[in-house]
């Protein structure tokens, strides 16, 4: 059978309301399937947030894993509820769910600052149920987010990205001996170089899968070299549920609160526009009311997640780029994935197994995905009308913004805290600042004039003087037609005609 055909939503009947892209529905074992590179492709980035957190609490490595286990388990309640959707609850768009990777930095402060992982937790309750509270506000914004700012907040996920692809490319652990060795390098470029060779395959099925595909044929390279180690995929439980409170009862400290709220305000950015990103991938319409509903199944998730001894939950920028590279954009694949996330969550050994992929070989195949995302944003700027604006300094000054902290990591160091906090992060730099400049001058009109500066693109207008000798005192053009003093139409005679005379 013809993959389009597979892909292709069912035809609606005489009067019903037409299928949305998103609805579309796969065979079992494809939605799996694809549901599953989703899970490959974001794994690293949800285990990461976790290992760094229960290393800064002095924990041990069983309760680390522990903590793995249950942000698997929680991330994947939370990408079910995002795509399937409740009233008032979930997008219902192919966006992943996992811990946010914003609050790290705060979540290392809080249990350096003494409240340990009990005060990580009750922050992250208190500050998620008043996020809960204010998402109204952010679902009222999508009016300020035309494509000017949309292709620049998207064109920016995708390049504050690939620091993580190069980091994953080289080892992972900057600490590690063979971190950055050619052997590294060279297992990211032999993943990458499989995507790119199975895109062009000319079987759909094959091309779809080229990630997944690749992840798999660049774990077995890694394997017949000696780069890849399932010894401990057999240690450790095998099923383990998530046991609620496990680190004991959380603790509210107001300072604590305070700098979660932070970033759950970078997290609804950051949110809101993934959300965006993703309806401009898919094709389909994004309105507040939409916008609102996946910010309430953000809250509600990071809410409940302490709860089973996880952190605060938000989607995952990379598999944008997914759903991009692969053409696959059905929400249904996803909430696929967000089942075999609560299977990993429950079954360890089964995490173990997906954890012993390289991490070059997620480095390679993250090159192309997070590229993905970034030309997503090149090809919405292209829809951008350039003309007697300032869109094009709107577009340079929020990307290059953006790309300060990715650049120089330190730049905020001497800032305060709340405000490194915010703008630490690249996409929510830019966000920032598109949103403002758009504000300023393309909504704030006062005080604009035409030919502002060298970075408004084609405003001059030039008309020939032999032109001019034909019209008198009092002519004008109305509506396409050109009318002398005395109100007639002139005709116009097309070019070609006019050059024979």
């Amino acid at each position: 059978m013809n993959i389009k055909k597979k892909l292709a939503p069912a035809a609606a009947p005489s009067g019903a309301r037409p299928a949305r892209t998103e609805d579309q529905r796969l065979p079992l074992g494809s939605t799996f399937a694809y549901g599953f590179q989703h899970v490959l492709t974001m794994y690293g980035g949800i285990i990461a947030p976790p290992l760094i957190i229960g290393a800064a609490a002095g924990m041990n490595s069983q309760d680390i894993g522990l903590l793995i286990a249950a942000c698997l388990f929680v991330g994947g309640l939370a990408t079910i509820l995002q795509t399937v959707g409740i009233p008032f609850f979930g997008s219902q768009l192919p966006l992943v769910q996992g811990v946010s990777f914003a609050g790290v930095s705060t979540m290392v402060a809080i249990v350096h600052g003494g409240g340990g992982i009990q005060a990580v937790f009750g922050s992250v309750i208190a500050a998620s149920l008043i996020g809960l509270l204010i998402t109204p506000l952010f679902s009222k914004i999508i009016r300020f987010f035309p494509p000017v700012v949309t292709g620049t907040v998207i064109t920016t996920i995708g390049l504050t990205l690939m620091p993580v692809a190069a980091n994953w490319a080289m080892g992972g652990n900057n600490k590690a001996p063979n971190y950055g060795s050619v052997a590294n390098i060279g297992l990211a470029a032999a993943t990458m170089g499989i995507v790119l060779l199975l895109s062009k395959v000319g079987s759909a099925a094959i091309s779809r899968l080229s990630i997944l595909l690749a992840m798999v044929l660049g774990t077995l390279i890694a394997l017949v070299f000696g780069m890849a180690d399932f010894s401990k995929v057999g240690q450790g439980e095998i099923v383990a549920f998530p046991t609620p409170f496990a680190f004991g009862p959380p603790t509210f400290e107001v300072a604590a609160i305070i700098s979660m709220l932070i970033v759950i305000l970078v997290t609804l950015t950051e949110t809101s526009a993934d959300i965006i990103a993703v309806g401009e991938i898919v094709g389909t319409k994004v309105d507040s009311k939409r916008i609102g509903n996946g910010l309430r199944a953000d809250m509600l998730s990071s809410a409940v997640s302490p709860l089973f001894n996880s952190f605060t939950q938000s989607a995952f920028a990379q598999n944008v780029g997914l759903v991009a590279i692969t053409g696959v954009k059905s929400r249904f694949v996803v909430s696929a994935g967000g089942v075999i996330l609560v299977v990993l969550g429950l079954l360890p050994v089964l995490g173990r197994v997906v954890a012993a992929v390289p991490t070059p070989v997620l480095g390679g195949a993250g090159v192309v995905l997070f590229g993905t995302v970034a030309a997503s944003g090149i090809r919405t700027l292209s829809k951008v009308d350039y003309k007697n604006n300032m869109n094009l300094i709107v577009v340079a000054a929020s990307i290059g913004f953006g790309m300060i902290p990715i650049a120089a990591p330190t730049f905020y160091d001497q800032f305060p805290s709340w405000f490194g906090t915010i703008f630490h992060s690249g996409i929510s730099s830019a966000a920032v600042m598109a949103i403002l400049l758009n504000l300023l001058f393309n909504h704030l009109r006062a005080g604009n004039s035409d030919n502002q500066s060298v970075f408004v693109a084609g405003t001059e207008r030039l008309v020939r003087a032999e032109d001019l000798r034909c019209l008198a005192e009092g002519d004008r053009f109305e509506n396409g037609k050109l009318i002398d003093c005395e109100g007639k139409e002139v005709p116009l005679q097309p070019s070609g005609k006019a050059s024979e005379h």
